[in-house]
């Protein structure tokens, strides 16, 4: 029997999450990179159930009994994925703990396990309801990890303490994704900086204060209030 390869959600990532062992964690193991395999090789249209019962080598009852789906199939391996991601990076600079998340999100996305991986479920995403579901819910768990760096900055007083810190998140990785989907220019290390940079400039700037609350940062608070006109 061909030796299995390794999934995306244990592919640079530290540490690994560990899990229950015994069958029951191997067949799960076993049945989530048949599913990436199939994402990766065929798209969400590639998730047949006996298939994948034949790749991971485990009975088709097993797979109708504990995932039923397709759609139910691919949930699991978001939350797979989330538990075993990166911890944020927090070293106490908001400038590099932003260029990690940064670097991490252009590692996976052109690593040529991970990248394509995402590519189809975010494809999926677009026309299958309930992928639309487990990815938005992968995402939240992404955004909420990378959001605690901003606020460590906020605890410093380094940034406004209304600053809308999932939007600051979302604002430094969407011109990341949007190059690697619409693009045929490779990430790399200089698409980071710049996303990097900008970002820390529109925060500076309090475009990402939450509307009806003053800045709060040092800065604003000796400034003194325009005359007005």
């Amino acid at each position: 029997m061909a030796q299995s390869r390794p999934s995306a959600a244990q592919v640079a990532v530290h540490p690994v999450v560990a899990r229950p062992g015994g069958r029951t964690a191997a067949v799960r193991k076993a049945v989530l990179t048949a599913t990436e395999d199939a994402l990766i090789e065929h798209g969400f249209a590639g998730i047949d159930l006996p298939s994948i019962a034949r790749s991971a080598g485990v009975g088709k009852t097993t797979i109708y009994r504990r995932w039923g789906t397709p759609q139910a199939l691919v949930a699991d391996l978001l939350d797979d994925m989330a538990t075993a991601s990166v911890s944020a990076t927090r070293t106490g600079d908001l400038d590099a703990d932003l260029s990690a998340n940064a670097e991490l999100l252009v590692r996976t996305l052109t690593h040529p396990r991970q990248g394509p991986l995402f590519a189809a479920l975010i494809a999926a995403a677009t026309h299958d309801r309930d992928t639309k579901t487990a990815l938005a819910k992968f995402y939240r768990r992404r955004v909420e990890e990378w959001s605690l760096p901003i606020l460590d900055a906020i605890d410093r007083g380094d940034v406004p303490a209304n600053t809308d810190v999932t939007a600051v998140v979302r604002h430094l990785s969407s011109p990341l994704y949007y190059q690697f989907l619409t693009t045929t220019t490779l990430l790399d290390d200089s698409a980071a900086e710049l996303a990097v940079r900008t970002t820390l400039a529109a925060l500076h700037a309090h475009c990402f204060t939450r509307s009806g609350a003053a800045p709060t940062s040092p800065a604003a608070a000796t400034t003194p209030p325009r005359p007005r006109r």
